[in-house]
């Protein structure tokens, strides 16, 4: 089993930056293939970024591309989200997700590959 918390979501003017984090809970995070994903009202949730489990692998969807960077780090079971030069596109709740088991070390993009998934944190981008 693996719990998910987010944090770090609030309200931020056009241009700026925000970091998320996920805090990870369960001893299977290690080995945890990790995604980030978005919604916002009347809107299927979308893929913003993924990483595997060595953390060796990213991707990232193109319209975030150059702007946000994902990470983790292993020793506090935590996984990352820096957010810059932010736009009001991006304005959405952001939750974060995890599958286990994970197999190779690869990154995976569709909501349907998480099995856990966090209760998401909300970022306002304000023009």
């Amino acid at each position: 089993q693996v719990q998910l918390v987010e944090s770090g979501g609030g309200l931020v003017q056009a241009g700026g930056s925000l970091r998320l984090s996920c805090a990870a809970s369960g001893r299977t995070f290690s080995t945890s293939a990790m995604g980030w994903f978005r919604q916002t009202p009347g809107k299927e949730r979308e893929f913003v970024a993924a990483i595997s489990w060595s953390g060796g692998r990213t991707y990232y969807a193109e319209s975030v591309k150059g702007r946000f960077t994902i990470s983790r780090d292993p020793a506090k079971n935590t996984v990352y989200l820096q957010m810059n030069t932010l736009n009001t596109e991006d304005t959405a709740v952001y939750s974060c997700a995890a599958r286990n088991p994970s197999f190779g070390d690869h990154y995976y993009t569709e909501r349907g590959d998480y099995n856990y998934w966090g209760q998401g944190t909300q970022v306002t981008v304000s023009s």
